[in-house]
């Protein structure tokens, strides 16, 4: 899969344009009227779970992908528990819209979705509200190159619920489109298929992770620090080329005490060579890849490299859990499916995902033992281990 890394955006990119969906999606064209509506899996947690969006500018750093030279400007969503446990439904205090509607109609345009189906996904978190007394762990979250920070909003909400802060960052320019508060809605404009991968790696891999650490500023204020109290332990969580980007920032800032990477091959960092020295985890939908195996050989603290069997490349984000309302299956053309998707029910890949999610940062940012990451158990029979390090 990863040797292949531009094929996403290649066939992504077709999809928008108009040259798919393919002839059986306009064979069987499914109304609006009678499509599914998408719910994002409930959160398992004990707390309410409250978000909000802030614009966050580093007036330090040049953004190398605008037009026009300015300050690097970005868009943080928080995620964060509120109270235990969670409210039931009001038509007071409904839960929030899954995005803005600019922000979907690009992706859905870019992504070859059903238009308009990402309006009417079901979230559980609500705005407003203040932190959870004793509040003091994040995750800071990274998405995929030219995806969003809404795809991964059920993993951040899980988390949320279980007690941790979580800021996900739209990475301007790459996502497909950030909508800022005063209205500009900035769409991705990063090439598809660059003429040096290893060069273009390198330069987004470097913007992000300066990205990642910019947000880590914002959490550390102590005057008005961005989520209103002051965390002590910061995760990152990343998945595809955020992952790269994660284990990067890992590899540069020691304000990040642990890391985790969903299925991103570790492309644009010199982590495969040099190792962290700080606690990191893989888990992958690929059984192996060489930047992995070369991080393996170099990795001087606890690890682990988890495949989840069956998965796609797309198993750990909201995406399966939107497939059938947003008409996937009918609109993307195989082996783009069966490759991103896997064949793994969604249900269980985000049981399992969230499930290993959840075990490392209470482990590395709480301090609570979670026995599912030291071996194999029958709960999670899709997860195998391939390689540990640390108990």
């Amino acid at each position: 899969m990863f040797t292949r890394r531009a094929a996403l955006a290649v066939a992504l990119a077709a999809l928008g344009s108009g040259a798919l969906p393919t002839a059986t999606a306009a064979a069987h064209p499914r109304s609006p009227a009678t499509a599914p509506v998408a719910v994002l899996p409930r959160p398992t947690g004990r707390h309410s779970v409250s978000t909000r969006s802030l614009p966050l500018t580093d007036f330090g750093r040049p953004d190398p992908f605008a037009s026009r030279p300015g300050p690097r400007k970005l868009m943080v969503q928080l995620w964060y528990p509120t109270g235990s446990p969670a409210p039931a439904p009001h038509p007071r205090n409904p839960a929030v819209p899954y995005t803005d509607p600019g922000t979907a109609a690009a992706l859905e345009a870019d992504w070859g979705m059903r238009p308009g189906v990402l309006k009417g996904v079901g979230t559980h978190a609500r705005a407003g509200g203040r932190p959870a007394p004793g509040t003091r762990s994040a995750v800071v979250l990274s998405h995929g190159r030219g995806a969003s920070r809404i795809l991964t909003s059920g993993l951040a909400e899980e988390l949320a619920s279980h007690g941790h802060l979580v800021a996900a960052v739209d990475h301007t320019y790459d996502a497909a489109a950030v909508r800022f508060p005063d209205g500009r809605l900035v769409l991705g404009a990063l090439p598809a298929e660059p003429d040096d991968w290893d060069a273009q790696d390198r330069l987004e891999v470097a913007v992000r992770a300066a990205d990642l650490r910019c947000v880590a500023d914002a959490l550390g204020r102590r005057r008005r620090p961005l989520a209103g109290v002051a965390v002590h332990r910061i995760g990152l969580l990343g998945h595809s080329l955020g992952g790269a980007a994660a284990a990067e920032a890992m590899r540069t800032d020691r304000r990040f005490v642990a890391g985790l990477d969903l299925d991103g091959g570790l492309f644009g960092t010199t982590v495969p060579e040099t190792g962290l020295d700080r606690p990191f985890l893989l888990l992958t939908s690929s059984p192996d890849h060489e930047t992995w195996a070369k991080w393996r050989a170099h990795h001087r603290s606890w690890g682990r490299h988890l495949h989840l069997a069956g998965g796609g490349h797309l198993s750990a984000t909201d995406v399966p859990a939107l497939a059938d309302a947003a008409g996937l299956r009918e609109r993307w053309p195989e082996p783009l499916f069966s490759d991103y998707l896997g064949t793994i029910a969604p249900h269980r890949a985000a049981t399992v995902t969230r499930a290993c999610t959840t075990a490392f940062f209470d482990r590395f940012l709480l301090g609570l033992h979670r026995p599912l990451l030291d071996a194999p158990g029958h709960r999670h029979p899709e997860l195998r281990f391939l390689w540990t390090r640390g108990t």
